[in-house]
């Protein structure tokens, strides 16, 4: 069964219309990428899939279940993480407290805490940052991390609800280009491996061909354009989208990654 449907998706902010029968599908284990020039509908798509915005019309399916109507909260419940792109840590707690809040919170738990929250589910926790290569910083503060370290945690905090679909608005947003490679094989494998189904906006084109298996591409609101990163980067109507020049075959911006 098909892990994310979304069927006719629209949004529409007072006259401008946002999004417009906007439908794809995920499958489990697959890195789905979600591109297009600034102002296309990425946020509106991205936040109705979330929870964070409610659809005019049109069906989210998990599962073959209906969450259109579900909060963030309940669809995190339900198997949906996600990270933000600009990272959403507490920095005033240590690494490995932010990763225990965030299993408490999945256990339904929040409303108990009658003992130190470091006593709830920190060998979990550690796991999860060892699998992010981040368990020697278990027990310093957020606020003292590089960023790139931040956005390890908050993947760690997306993973702690054991997602089934994860979602990751411009995941290597403010990293640098080594970092943002690191980050993204290793969401590929940890997707691959746990069969975790991916759906990311991405402004940096190396990321997305180096690392989606198909790309839907939208423009004002529509899909114009969905398939492999091969067939993405030669469409002639996508590069007029980014490009405004259909002749302009071998821009940077929509290069493979050597």
């Amino acid at each position: 069964m098909t892990l994310l449907a979304v069927q006719n998706l629209g949004k529409s902010f007072g006259g401008v219309v946002a999004a417009r029968d906007v439908a794809f599908t995920l499958e489990r284990g697959e890195m789905l990428a979600l591109i297009g020039p600034n102002g296309a509908g990425k946020s509106t798509v991205f936040n109705m899939i979330g929870g964070q915005l409610r659809p005019d019309h049109g069906a989210i399916l998990l599962d073959g279940q209906a969450i259109t109507a579900a909060s963030p909260q309940a669809r995190f419940r339900k198997g949906v993480g996600r990270t933000f792109q600009v990272a959403q840590t507490f920095l005033s707690m240590t690494v490995v407290e932010n990763v225990q809040m965030a299993l408490v919170s999945c256990h339904r738990e929040a409303q108990g805490l009658w003992k130190p929250t470091r006593e709830h589910y920190r060998g979990q926790a550690l796991e999860l940052l060892a699998l992010m290569g981040m368990a020697d910083a278990a027990d310093r503060s957020c606020s003292a991390l590089a960023y790139g370290d931040v956005k390890r945690v908050e993947l760690a905090i997306a993973l702690a609800g054991g997602p089934k679909l994860l979602l990751m608005d411009e995941p290597t947003a403010g990293m640098a280009p080594r970092e943002r490679a690191a980050l993204m094989d290793l969401t590929s494998s940890i997707a691959a491996s746990r069969q975790i189904g991916v759906l990311f906006t991405e402004h940096d084109m190396d990321v997305v061909f180096g690392h989606a298996a198909r790309v839907l591409v939208l423009l004002r609101g529509e899909i114009i354009a969905a398939g492999s990163p091969d067939e993405i980067r030669q469409n002639p109507r996508v590069r007029q989208a980014y490009l405004g020049d259909e002749h302009a075959l071998h821009a940077p911006a929509l290069e493979r990654p050597a």
